[in-house]
């Protein structure tokens, strides 16, 4: 099948790739030529595990090409997706400017039927927004479906190739055959497809990453409640977990959640629920709740150095908001690193991964290193606030000898509280007194 991809962030450039990968021929179209031009040189943005080998392998067979011109890439394929930005307005709803202007561009390209693929993070009614302005712009038969993303960073390209579910939100038996062939290979193994309402289908992304922001924030509250009784959430993690009504996903207590999905996506459909009149008490809680665990590790640093953080050494162990990625948007260890430098503490970070993209957030206000260990050098105190393998098991008596003060606050729980006090180690964890 031909398909066109508008917008190669990470939406758009995975499903891209993971539809060349199983013999589409995928157009990829951004309006950031530079971008383009990395693509073709086989540079790729951003950092997600497998995809770099995909791109370079579609490419290289002509599958997967890359180009700026959207009117031709709609005019060469029948099935078009909608991959762009839609950013948080100022109000919490979702900015729905590029892709409407997108929309624009696609219907100058329709010369025959075809599917448009509402593939980007939107707001109910979206599609019907989409399908009146490339109404007002062509005569030729279209239909607009929505097929919302699931996918978690870090394991984008694995989640896109084996769903647990496919959701097509469609009003046509047509576009419906349509998405339902172009996706039967990835559900070999019997996971639905599953047809609903356009609405529906639109809700359900917000639906469920609201109830997987909730859990966080939920195992995050009783996480300080631990502290304060002399509990050990690890323990209290897996007695709730084991519950089959429960499940232990989504259950790991931390600096509060932080990406490009669950903050925007949660203030979304609260907006999205209050001009319809409701008041979504639940899904607010759950941002207030991680609003408040973004302090964590300050407040812990801030009674540590008895609110004195001038001229304090600060090592910082990751950068991005999860492991497995380069993306530092809503990251918690900005808190902690605004905190810091609010304080006029130096702080040294290491990232195996985001390390430039924190350059363009912080250029020279704070330090960076190509390893663990430097950054540690003098340290008074490490900040562990992303949950990078290679920072599970260190070499504990190499870090003993490099910091000045021996101190972690572990925003992630990836050391076991009584051994590192064993060690020598003043230890700060997430709900381990």
């Amino acid at each position: 099948m031909r398909v066109a991809v508008i917008g190669t962030g990470y939406v758009g450039l995975v499903a891209g790739a993971c539809l060349a990968e199983t013999g589409n021929d995928v157009i990829c179209v951004d309006i950031d030529a530079e971008r383009i031009t990395r693509l073709k040189r086989g540079e790729i943005p951003i950092y997600e595990p497998g995809l770099k080998d995909i791109v370079q392998r579609n490419t290289t067979q002509n599958r997967l090409t890359f180009t700026t011109d959207t009117v031709d890439a709609v005019r060469k394929s029948l099935v078009i997706f909608m991959a762009v930005q839609t950013p948080m307005d100022e109000d919490g709803s979702a900015d729905l400017k590029h892709l409407l202007d997108a929309a624009e561009t696609v219907a100058s390209g329709i010369n025959g039927y075809k599917v448009i693929v509402d593939k980007s993070t939107v707001p109910v009614g979206t599609a019907v927004k989409v399908k009146e302005t490339i109404a007002r712009h062509t005569d030729q038969p279209f239909d607009v479906v929505s097929n919302p993303e699931f996918l978690k960073e870090g394991a984008a390209v694995d989640d896109f190739m084996k769903p647990d579910r496919v959701v097509i939100g469609c009003e046509s038996q047509q576009a419906e055959a349509v998405i339902k062939d172009l996706y039967s290979p990835f559900v070999r193994t019997g996971h639905p497809m599953i047809t609903m309402k356009v609405a529906s289908a639109e809700l359900t992304k917000y639906a469920a990453n609201a109830i997987l922001a909730t859990r966080i924030s939920f195992i995050n509250e009783m996480a300080c409640l631990c502290e304060k009784v002399g509990a050990d959430i690890a323990e209290v993690r897996h007695g709730i977990g084991t519950d089959s009504r429960i499940g232990a996903a989504f259950l790991f207590p931390g600096m509060g959640f932080g990406g490009s999905c669950f903050p925007k996506d949660l203030r979304a459909l609260i907006h999205t629920a209050s001009v319809n009149g409701l008041d979504l008490k639940v899904v607010k809680a759950a941002v207030e709740a991680n609003e408040q665990q973004k302090q964590f590790i300050p407040a812990r640093l801030r009674e540590h150095f008895n609110d004195d953080l001038k001229n304090r050494r600060v090592a910082v162990w990751g950068l991005a908001f999860k492991a497995n990625t380069d993306d530092m948007r809503e990251s918690s260890v900005l808190d902690v690193i605004n905190f810091l430098l609010d304080g006029g503490a130096r702080i040294t970070a290491y990232d195996p991964q985001a390390i430039e993209n924190a350059r363009r957030i912080y250029g020279d206000r704070i330090g960076y290193t190509g390893d663990s260990f430097s950054a540690l050098e003098d340290a008074e105190a490490l900040v562990v606030a992303t949950e990078w393998n290679e920072f599970r098991h260190p070499d504990f008596n190499r870090m003993l000898n490099l910091m000045a003060s021996p101190v972690i606050f572990d925003g992630r729980k990836l050391f076991d509280p009584t051994r590192m006090r064993e060690l020598g180690f003043r230890y700060y964890g997430v709900g381990r007194a």
